[in-house]
């Protein structure tokens, strides 16, 4: 009896090895391309095969290489394929239209909300973009939509969150802002990141991280759609930027900063900030401190004229006009000097106030204020993983990265236009977009 009982527990505890003995074949894909700009800034290839096994690239080779045994071939012979783009400032439960989210603000749940992200995030996917950095979301929801993504559940981007962008009472990202005092009160009762003073702030950056954000971003100064009249001027302390900078990258997050104004730009960069994003007004001295400093420049072009377009259809409150028209009247001027100068640039579209899924209009701007289409391109892959710190793994077709890849008809090099109609897109080697059709997701 007992020796039968030592025989049962065996069978039992032996049957779920004997189930694993036998892991499932690694998947290998071919892909078979007409044109490949593997490594944006260097010259383009000709016919290629990009061999991916298990999500990373693990060979890319000249011509048509036939596929082994079982794998599988993705025809993209008469495509032009590069690595999947990267876009450095989105708000993912943003929807790029004011006066809906007004309307709907006090009918939303949270349970919308992450429809609404999940949504955006297969839009901007498909429109070619494999990683993206958000730039202000609720932490809960953003980490979800995060990892639902890694692990397979939901079909979208690569998502750097920054939870909450910092900011001071009453500053651009103080969520109480244009409301009326009962709801304002509660609001500023339940935020945990607006700070005053260099230790809250330290407080504050600490919040977001133990929220799940993977990056920090702060308003060091006022913003165009924040529904007060304070203007795009500085509105933190340098040693509140200093304090901020300091305890982010002590936890090693990287740092974004919300800057219009050139002395918030200046104070910025000189606490040490990695990433200056929208970089309104540019004065020559400090985009020759950017510079020498090696602080990346996130221009955000398509931001400031959806937000004027917005703002003179009435669709924004009335204290966000006159920033609108300053901002967009000298952004430009500011980007044309900054790109002449050789300040780094990385691509990013501030999309949520733009539409999601169309961020790549962002190029024919970006060539419009002075960038090559490869220069461009560069700003949206290798350069922009630079400044995420993630080289090593996104930004260009190389053994050992993830399998970001895309396909577009048409030279882009030529006509960098060409990158709003994407029609193939891989991330991490599953087929999201295939032929300009969305693919089922989780493939069959």
């Amino acid at each position: 009896m007992i020796r039968n009982l030592i025989a049962a527990f065996a069978l039992l505890f032996a049957a779920p090895v004997l189930a694993q003995s036998a892991p499932p074949a690694p998947k290998t894909v071919y892909i078979h391309a007409g044109t490949l700009l593997d490594k944006p800034g260097e010259k383009p290839r000709g016919n290629s095969t990009i061999i991916v096994r298990d999500g990373k690239v693990v060979e890319v080779r000249d011509g048509f290489v036939p596929p082994a045994e079982g794998a599988t071939v993705v025809d993209l012979r008469n495509a032009f394929v590069l690595p999947g783009l990267i876009d450095l400032h989105v708000h993912l439960f943003f929807e790029g239209d004011p006066m809906k989210a007004r309307l709907e603000a006090m009918t939303r749940t949270d349970g919308d909300e992450f429809v609404i992200g999940v949504e955006n995030a297969r839009l901007d996917l498909e429109a070619g973009f494999t990683t993206v950095r958000d730039l202000g979301s609720t932490p809960e929801l953003i980490r979800a939509l995060r990892d639902g993504i890694d692990r397979g559940a939901i079909a979208g981007p690569t998502v750097v969150n920054a939870g909450l962008m910092i900011s001071v009472t009453g500053g651009h990202g103080d969520g109480s802002n244009g409301l009326a005092e009962p709801w304002a009160s509660t609001v500023r009762d339940h935020q945990l990141n607006t700070c005053d003073g260099a230790d809250d702030c330290r407080r504050a950056v600490r919040a977001q991280i133990g929220m799940g954000a993977l990056v920090i971003k702060f308003a060091g100064t006022g913003g165009v759609l924040s529904n007060v009249a304070g203007g795009l001027g500085r509105q933190m302390t340098p040693d509140e930027m200093k304090a901020i900078v300091e305890t982010a990258h002590s936890f090693g997050r990287r740092v974004a900063v919300h800057a219009h104004a050139e002395e918030g730009i200046r104070a910025a960069v000189e606490a040490g900030v990695d990433t200056v994003d929208h970089g309104t007004f540019l004065t020559d001295s400090t985009i020759a401190l950017m510079k020498s400093r090696g602080t990346w420049l996130v221009p955000t072009m398509l931001a400031p004229q959806t937000a004027l377009k917005a703002a003179r259809a009435g669709l924004l409150p009335p204290a966000t006009v006159p920033k609108a028209e300053q901002a967009a009247a000298a952004a430009i001027d500011s980007h044309r000097r900054a790109i002449r100068a050789g300040v780094r640039i990385a691509f990013g579209t501030d999309t949520g106030v733009s539409r999601h899924g169309i961020n790549a209009q962002e190029f024919g701007l970006m060539v419009g204020a002075g960038m090559t289409p490869m220069g461009a391109i560069r700003a949206a892959t290798i350069d922009a993983a630079d400044a995420l710190g993630r080289k090593d793994q996104i930004g260009s077709i190389e053994p050992g990265k993830w399998a970001d890849i895309i396909a577009v008809t048409g030279d882009p090099l030529a006509d960098v236009t060409r990158l709003e109609r994407v029609d193939f897109v891989m991330r991490r080697g599953v087929v999201h977009k295939l032929g300009g059709k969305r693919q089922a997701f989780p493939a069959d």
